[in-house]
């Protein structure tokens, strides 16, 4: 029983999300749009932005929409019914207002872009709006309405109304003596207080939000990189996937070290001599004056291998030769298939001369 309940545990151990995503997940993440953005945060800046574009080019847009009035009281209305004529004043009104709102477009479009691709980067992907059966599931719909999200979503947006209508209420009070002065005031007058408090109300609530935005997209982020968490069993199947069953790819490895060796074997009756350790090590050298420019390594072993090397080698009557130093330099500095270096060129020739030698008198 109590075997039982310790593989459970581990089971549920194995099971339990604490492991961070793999970067295959987090790829397979964003191509589904599921990504850490905040999307209070591109509105607050485009609020604050907006706001400050008014502070810092209302001179201009003022002087602007007073000449837009101004040319249509004074010259527009001066001229001939037509249809010529209206479209004329139409188009001139819309430019002009276009080049009034300029600014203010131009900085909401370019703050609207970076406040989302600089949370995301780029990204485009139709995922999200594919038709999916389970966002109609009743049961799943209520857990999204009753999600810890969901709460955090509240509390937000209760904290937000709470300090934004803190700070108007606040700004209201402290002006409350000009507000019921403006009744004596020229409409010009009311007309500047008026805006100039609304755009200062307007940077203050921007701020305010842009601080709390950063607060919910650092939130945001937490919160994805937990849901996004793999449980061990996850990461080990998705190398599996990816990387292959290491069983398998042992015994793949395995079975390419054999075939290697098999060629490698099929290579030593070939060789001209086998230079010995004389049990540590094996290395079967070829040399064809017309066909290499140096001895070329056909085959090489240690231990086991070396054994097997000599074994072939005296079945086809191949020379074996001990040399204990030429052995080792051979083994460590050659791999199969290549010549013999440099410095080695001097001790070879010897022994393939000793070796020619040895054929001659046999024959």
């Amino acid at each position: 029983m109590a075997r039982y309940a310790l593989k459970l545990d581990l089971q549920l151990f194995a099971q339990e999300k604490t492991e961070p995503a793999t970067p295959k997940k987090r790829q397979e993440a964003r191509k589904k749009g599921q990504v850490a953005k905040s999307m209070e945060l591109p509105g607050a800046f485009v609020l604050f932005a907006a706001f400050l574009c008014l502070f810092l080019f209302g001179g201009f847009m003022k002087d602007k929409l007073l000449a837009l009035f101004t040319a249509t009281f004074e010259y527009y209305m001066l001229w001939d019914l037509s249809i010529e004529n209206i479209v004329s004043m139409f188009s001139r009104l819309a430019l002009e207002g276009l080049i009034m709102l300029a600014p203010l477009l131009i900085v909401v479009l370019v703050i609207a872009f970076l406040g989302n691709y600089l949370q995301i980067g780029f990204l485009l992907t139709g995922d999200p709006l594919k038709m999916k059966l389970s966002k109609l599931n009743p049961i799943e719909g209520a857990k999204r309405i009753f999600s810890m999200r969901a709460l955090v979503d509240f509390l937000k947006s209760s904290v937000k109304l709470i300090i934004v209508s803190f700070a108007v209420g606040s700004t209201l009070y402290h002006e409350k003596e000009r507000i019921l002065a403006l009744a004596h005031l020229p409409l010009e007058h009311i007309f500047v207080y008026t805006a100039k408090i609304t755009v200062s109300l307007g940077i203050q609530i921007g701020l305010i939000l842009v601080v709390l935005a950063i607060f919910d997209y650092m939130y945001q982020r937490f919160d994805y990189e937990k849901n996004l968490r793999m449980s061990k069993q996850e990461v080990k199947d998705e190398y599996k996937k990816t990387e292959g069953d290491p069983l398998i790819k042992g015994k793949i490895r395995e079975k390419q070290r054999r075939m290697a060796m098999q060629r490698m074997m099929q290579e030593v009756p070939k060789a001209d001599v086998v230079i010995t350790n004389p049990t540590h090590y094996a290395v079967a050298l070829k040399y064809d004056a017309k066909q290499m420019e140096a001895p070329q390594v056909v085959a090489k072993g240690a231990d086991y291998l070396a054994l097997k090397i000599k074994e072939v080698a005296r079945q086809h009557g191949v020379v074996i030769m001990e040399n204990k130093p030429l052995a080792r330099a051979l083994y460590a500095e050659t791999e199969i298939g290549e010549t013999i270096p440099a410095q080695l060129f001097q001790a070879v020739a010897e022994v393939l001369a000793y070796v020619y030698k040895l054929k001659g008198k046999i024959s």
